[in-house]
């Protein structure tokens, strides 16, 4: 249903931002961020360096907590309700969070027992996800045997792993070459129907993507 988020029962955006605000100390890295993106909606976001683009995914992600405004995330308000939302959304940093002593199989077989997808259902979309990404002849090698894109593949996998409503990407073609950007995109990219953020350096590759875009620069106020 259009202006429902999945999940949520609700006709709220599926991201609201008010204001928001995040300091480290005296140095303010989001000011008066104000965004409101519906249900299945990309939101691109673009900024010079420094200018709070990674905080921001951060506080979605319920990494970091706002200094001020008001931010509700698929029908839940941050920081009080986070706990309800950390199931529900996949981010994908700029490090691939993975254990490098563990093979690629090995490290998403641990997130699915995080997820509550243990067994056969796990293993079943562990091996779906990996045939996806064109990784399932290598993904019995220790992740620090690899090369920098194919880590990034596993974490794309990792990111989606559980279905969540809300995916948050950190440039996701990090070091991915372009037949594996086009396997990525049948995972994190608008045809998969998922609410997204995405940050990046290269508005041009994404503008065509975008429902709505946030300029993000130092020190001012952005809305979307």
């Amino acid at each position: 249903m259009p202006g429902v988020t999945p999940g949520t029962g609700t006709d709220e955006p599926a991201l609201r931002l008010a204001g928001l605000r995040r300091e480290y100390g005296e140095r303010v890295a989001l000011e008066g961020v104000t965004v409101a993106l519906e249900g299945g909606e990309s939101l691109v976001v673009v900024g010079p360096n420094g200018a709070g683009k990674t905080t921001l995914l951060r506080v979605l992600a319920t990494l970091l907590r706002p200094s001020g405004g008001a931010v509700r995330v698929l029908g839940c308000e941050l920081p009080g309700e986070a706990w309800k939302l950390r199931g529900r959304i996949g981010y994908l940093g700029h490090e691939p969070l993975l254990y490098r002593d563990l093979s690629g199989r090995e490290n998403l077989a641990f997130q699915a027992s995080l997820q509550g997808l243990a067994g056969e259902t796990g293993a079943r979309r562990i091996e779906q996800l990996l045939e996806a990404v064109g990784m399932e002849r290598r993904a019995d090698e220790r992740v620090a045997e690899l090369s920098a894109g194919m880590r990034q593949r596993l974490a794309i996998c990792r990111c989606v792993l559980h279905e969540p409503e809300l995916l948050l990407l950190d440039e996701p073609d990090s070091n991915l070459d372009v037949e594996s950007r086009e396997l990525a995109r049948a995972l994190i990219g608008p045809a998969a129907g998922r609410t997204r953020v995405l940050v990046t350096h290269d508005p041009d590759r994404y503008g065509g993507e975008a429902d709505r875009t946030l300029r993000l620069r130092i020190g001012e106020e952005a809305t979307a």
